[in-house]
């Protein structure tokens, strides 16, 4: 039996303790977190914000008592402030103000990520807000009901400033988008799909303000009254910074050895550079099957993925990580687009020499009657090996499941040719004989 002390509760902390406390119940488990809830769905943010759902309770998925009813002794609203790493101890604050020390023998960090907040004038004026907590999704709704919030900024064009756009433009709100990039979801998709995107946002009355940098935030009585940037100004009565976030790596700093951006440095088996901690989460580097190198991808999926991997490892189990490809997707006014891999952009940007192949066509046969959108598919491909390394598609059906594949394929090394050879089913209710994935694998150069 172990002691088995896990720093975080979020989606890596609560996979972590579950599989212990599922598969290996003779341990002992002690948690602490920070916060006052435990695994809070913060891709459900946006919608909660824009009304598209009216149960916030539901964006939760455990809690304090189902993990102690468990056998978890769960520390709530507890800071650890600092690890003694040589004689294996954690030093936390309760919530009560009293300190305590606790030994363990396998020690599980899953202290997750921070918003960038950047260092611009104005940055702390009233109803500048960031969006990360249950409790920042809170404020930002209660202040929406105010007459008095008309013009809202978001800065930061990526998943999360894109789905607060829409959130606020449903509620009848002005907003403008602002980005250094020159487009949104770069990271993501490359143009023909940023494109799409772009359109989709102005079409419903959102302002794009891309390849702008801020460079001021005024104010008025102690409020933000607008954004400057260094292209213009913009009037504004809430600012959400949605620049993105880093590896909270506080406890482990100038310890444990680092990514470039300060994520932990893990082995496959999630153990950091210290025997008997391990890192999950968005606070530890992922292995990237794109391109057979570590990398740095928050997810939600990849944090539960290592967090099951590192509790099997703590308990004596030795299990290694298959690897991460970044699936992900957003849906924005119904425009639907996944995406997994690499872009084209990005893979070049790495110095490889890759091709992509397109096709676009209704997702089922012409004779189909009733509702039969365009689906729009990238595939990117090693140009030497033609093993596939990413794909990106775009519709208003939930083609979504295709992903999947494209994920796998990446995963296990899969060629453009054999996926061109790949046993797809036809049925003209769900799609064609000669579908768009084959047909762009076919189309391959």
């Amino acid at each position: 039996m172990s002691k088995i002390v896990v720093v975080g509760a979020n989606h890596a902390g609560t996979a972590a303790i579950n599989t212990i406390l599922s598969n290996y119940p003779d341990n002992e488990v002690v948690v602490f977190d920070r916060n006052s809830n435990i695994s809070f769905l913060g891709c459900g943010m946006a919608l909660w914000i824009g009304n598209q759902i009216h149960r916030p309770d539901l964006l939760f998925y455990s809690n304090k008592e189902k993990l102690e009813a468990a056998g978890a002794k769960v520390n709530m609203e507890s800071e650890v402030k600092s690890i003694d790493f040589s004689a294996k101890k954690v030093y936390a604050v309760l919530k009560d103000g009293s300190e305590v020390s606790e030994s363990y023998d396998k020690l599980i960090l899953a202290t997750g990520s921070i918003p960038i907040l950047p260092s611009i004038p104005g940055r702390d004026l009233e109803n500048v807000q960031q969006v990360k907590l249950y409790q920042d999704a809170q404020a930002v709704i209660d202040k929406l009901e105010s007459q008095s919030i008309r013009n809202i900024i978001v800065v930061g064009a990526g998943y999360i400033g894109v789905e607060l756009a829409e959130a606020f433009e449903r509620h009848g709100k002005k907003v403008t988008m602002i980005d250094v990039a020159e487009t949104c979801l770069p990271g993501y998709y490359d143009t023909p799909f940023t494109d799409l995107m772009k359109n989709n946002l102005s079409q419903h009355g959102i302002g794009l303000a891309f390849g702008e940098s801020v460079t001021e935030i005024k104010g008025m009585n102690g409020k933000v009254s607008s954004v400057v940037t260094n292209k213009g100004e913009y009037a504004a009565d809430m600012v959400v910074l949605a620049i993105g976030f880093r590896p909270n790596n506080t406890l482990g700093k100038g310890v444990l050895s680092t990514f470039r951006n300060g994520a932990y440095m893990i082995d496959r088996n999630q153990q950091t550079s210290i025997k008997d901690v391990y890192a999950v989460g968005d606070c530890a580097t992922v292995f990237d099957n794109s391109t057979d190198e570590k990398n740095y991808i928050a997810l939600a999926t990849n944090a539960v993925r290592s967090g099951i991997v590192a509790a099997h490892n703590a308990c004596g189990t030795a299990i290694e990580t298959i690897g991460v490809q970044g699936s992900n997707g957003i849906n924005i006014y119904d425009l639907k687009m996944v995406s997994t891999g690499l872009t084209e952009a990005k893979a070049k940007k790495l110095g490889m020499e890759v091709e992509c192949t397109d096709f676009e066509d209704t997702q089922k046969p012409a004779f189909i009657e009733t509702e039969n959108p365009k689906v729009k598919i990238r595939i990117v491909y090693d140009k030497k090996t033609r093993i596939i390394v990413g794909a990106q598609m775009a519709s208003t059906w939930d083609m979504s499941m295709g992903i999947h594949m494209f994920s796998l394929a990446i995963q296990e090394k899969v060629t453009v040719d054999r996926l061109a050879l790949t046993d797809l089913f036809f049925l003209p209710h769900f799609n064609q004989p000669y579908n768009y994935i084959t047909m762009a694998a076919i189309s391959a150069k």
